[in-house]
């Protein structure tokens, strides 16, 4: 269930309060609360019985003209963007400085689009932990705070060393902040360790320097280093490098999974598991085993229903093998074929897929009402390599449907 956030929307324009309604709405996670003047936004802030996520305010209202609503909204600790139709660079910098996360002007239709992109990146930001290398407190502060008016989880470390240990033992931590010159381990040094260890391969990594000539910056994304800034920095800088470091790195992360998810059950693709899983068994191949799920007869539901039917019923199968292995990983191998792979105890594995087959011959699936089964061959012997371990299931997929389907066969050795 997702948890609704209320937006505070303070705007005397009915035109703008209905276009922010608007687009707001688009994510069902928000919920506008419209207020057309300082008086009806102080009464909503008093009377709400949850916390506002987010506000969005215009500074000129009918009874608060010099932008008092910023003050109200701040001083209730609600992240404040402002949405203005004048652009005063003197009443911006001085917002900025009090802790609004935007100055935005009415000036174009991308305006409020982009006025809804900031708000919606709080949102995404809840989820993301951000460890912060700096040996000085003062500045370690510094970044600490602005990274918190933007919603970032925050973990700091007071040098390298430390912060490779936290690096090590959290593998939440999505963005590293880090300063140049630390004792024990510098910032470049830092960036060159985590690049060679391929664990750290998606994680940001923003470097930081007031000291230094300007080959620094080069030296440090050469390094690795997704981008690099010099102190001192002015704050909105600091959150445009992050945000656009964060999106790039998001951006690379959905291509990758476009390449490794089938389109059609959503499931990891038979890509995924040579790739992913190649790695984790030349690692450590200890308890590794593998089933390979055959959907009995398929031929024959796309010869009687059609390709459309029988593409939904692959759909079904994925969702039920997920449900019913939800700690395990599970794939779609190709054609009608299933994989589930995971370092667990065989014979659990196998008392599960039992229990598995055993209701899904009590279901009737899709519209159709298509009753099906399934034959499955287990690996759970040790194995020298991953085609080894998939050789063995499917050899025992072969036995499965030879002894007449709908049943497990393992040689557990």
């Amino acid at each position: 269930m997702m948890l609704e956030k209320k937006i505070l929307v303070v705007e005397d324009s009915p035109v703008v309060l209905k276009v922010l309604h608007h687009l707001l709405s688009q994510n069902p996670v928000f919920t506008p609360v419209l207020c057309a003047c300082y008086k009806e936004a102080e009464d909503k802030l008093k009377d709400s019985e949850s916390e506002f996520f987010a506000a969005i305010v215009d500074l000129n209202l009918p009874d608060a003209k010099n932008g008092e609503i910023v003050d109200l909204v701040l001083f209730n600790k609600i992240p404040c963007v402002v949405l203005t139709g004048n652009f005063d660079d003197k009443l911006r910098l001085s917002l900025l400085n009090k802790g609004v996360l935007d100055y935005i002007t009415k000036d174009s239709r991308y305006s409020f689009n982009h006025v809804i992109k900031v708000i919606e990146r709080l949102s995404k930001n809840q989820g993301i932990k951000v460890l912060v290398a700096e040996d000085s407190s003062t500045s370690r502060l510094f970044i600490r705070i602005l990274l918190e008016q933007y919603r970032f989880n925050v973990v700091e470390a007071e040098n390298g060393q430390e912060a490779l240990a936290k690096l090590e033992e959290d593998v939440e931590i999505r963005m590293l902040i880090t300063d140049h010159n630390m004792p024990l381990v510098n910032g470049y040094d830092l960036v060159r360790m985590l690049r060679f260890n391929s664990r750290f391969q998606d994680l940001v990594i923003i470097g930081l320097s007031a000291e230094g000539d300007n080959a620094l910056s080069a030296k440090f994304i050469k390094a690795g280093a997704n981008d690099f800034l010099k102190k001192p920095f002015y704050h909105e800088e600091f959150h445009c490098r992050v945000v656009h470091s964060l999106e790039a790195q998001e951006m690379l992360e959905t291509i990758r999974d476009l390449a490794n998810i089938d389109p059609l059950t959503k499931l990891k693709n038979r890509r995924f598991l040579f790739d992913q899983w190649e790695l984790l068994f030349r690692n450590d191949p200890s308890d590794v085993v593998l089933a390979i799920i055959d959907l009995d007869r398929f031929k024959s539901v796309n010869d009687l229903y059609g390709h459309i039917v029988g593409d939904s019923l692959l759909e079904v199968i994925g969702r039920e093998i997920s449900n019913a292995f939800p700690d395990m990983q599970v794939c779609r191998f190709g054609g009608e074929e299933f994989c589930i792979m995971a370092k667990t105890d065989g014979q659990d594995l196998i008392e599960r897929l039992e229990v598995f087959l055993s209701r899904l011959r009590q279901k009737e699936l899709t519209e159709a009402k298509i009753s099906l089964t399934c034959s499955v061959g287990v690996c759970c012997r040790p194995m020298n390599s991953l085609e080894e371990l998939i050789r063995e299931a499917e050899l025992n997929l072969d036995v499965a449907k030879k002894l007449g389907r709908d049943r497990v066969v393992a040689h557990q050795g």
